[in-house]
């Protein structure tokens, strides 16, 4: 058999291939992002901002990590992409549905790890008082409202709601169970505290009928649509600088941050240390994602040690680079006990396979 070139049918087949190295797939990738130093500026201006209270100066670095990521919730990889990022070291590739439920858009996940970001500031001064052993004031706030909802339009995000329907609400179920206690079709009056002025804003309360995931028991709680949640503050102020970045994973290193402004001395003795980690009011800090890429990044900006999750132990193992040295943790606590032995030259704990 005899083959004979046709340019027309190779030109085309070249088009088609490039093509399908165009078309997107189901594909997420990871890359080390920006670290942010806490006890620093950024463009000129404090990534922690405190005032009412005594501060001292400091230096070295409290370094929180970012991770870069490429595809979204629902605009995927191009073929390129996901090949050049499995081959390379410092990158991770992993199915679309291992970081997004089904589909969410671009602005509800921007929405939700804003409103992540927001409550790690919130956890980080709770965790930072608590182990100062200085007053905490709790807020409940809203944090969401849905689009199409009862609220919207009527609420916002930010309101302090004191009490619905004159009975006053200190915590966050109490909100809910005043809703919830009346028929659907209810006018609930909200006092909310609005740009430090209290106003009051009726709604009424409606059926979960429009969401097609609302199961036909759930159609019968009223529901007005926002989300609250307790915001913690100081008895000063406590103003964060650092935009563009979500998620919940800075907390641990905001809320040490915040310790090293309020106390004497320079808590890194002048080093450069990063970590990562959510945090609670209480202080215990919470497994993140991609911890790798997060390492790799701290390095590059000259981190020499980083304080990890006790709980993300598992994905630190083989990925350390090399002259960083991680310490697991499980509290605020541990962390600054971290830093102290780091300091004075103690030999630290670390992860291990089993753990």
């Amino acid at each position: 058999m005899r083959f004979r070139f046709n340019p027309g049918l190779t030109g085309a087949l070249v088009v088609l291939g490039l093509i399908a190295l165009a078309i997107p797939v189901p594909y997420v990738m990871t890359s080390p992002g920006p670290v942010f130093n806490t006890i620093g500026q950024l463009q000129g201006t404090d990534l922690i901002s405190i005032s009412g209270a005594q501060t001292y100066p400091t230096t070295g670095e409290l370094d929180m990590t970012t991770v870069r990521e490429y595809g979204g919730p629902q605009e995927g990889l191009s073929v390129f992409q996901a090949v050049w990022g499995w081959l390379s070291p410092d990158r991770r590739v992993v199915p679309r549905a291992a970081f997004y439920p089904p589909g969410q858009t671009a602005a509800e996940n921007a929405a939700q790890n804003a409103e992540a970001f927001s409550s790690s500031q919130s956890y980080a001064i709770a965790a930072a008082m608590h182990y100062l052993k200085l007053p905490v004031i709790e807020q409940v706030v809203i944090t969401s409202i849905g689009v199409g909802t009862p609220a919207q339009d009527k609420l916002r995000a930010a309101d302090h709601i004191t009490a619905v329907d004159g009975v006053a609400t200190p915590k966050p179920d109490d909100v809910v169970k005043a809703v919830r206690s009346k028929p659907i079709g209810t006018t609930l009056m909200f006092s909310v505290i609005r740009g430090g002025a209290p106003i009051v804003v009726a709604v009424v309360s409606g059926s979960r009928t429009d969401n097609p995931a609302t199961t036909e028991d759930e159609s019968k709680i009223p529901y007005v649509g926002i989300g609250v949640d307790t915001y913690y503050q100081a008895s000063f102020d406590i103003a964060f600088g650092v935009q563009g970045v979500g998620g919940p994973s800075a907390g641990t290193m905001f809320a040490i941050g915040i310790i090293d402004k309020l106390t004497p001395g320079a808590l890194t003795g002048g080093k450069t240390i990063a970590g990562t980690g959510t945090i609670d009011p209480d202080g215990q800090v919470g497994e993140i994602g991609g911890i790798a890429q997060k390492l790799i990044g701290a390095r590059t900006e000259g981190a020499e040690l980083f304080l990890a999750p006790q709980s993300n132990c598992k994905d630190v193992v083989g990925h350390i680079p090399s002259g960083l040295t991680v310490v697991p943790v499980s509290t605020l606590t541990e962390a600054m006990q971290a830093i102290s032995d780091y300091k004075a030259g103690k030999k630290l704990a670390t992860c291990t396979a089993t753990k």
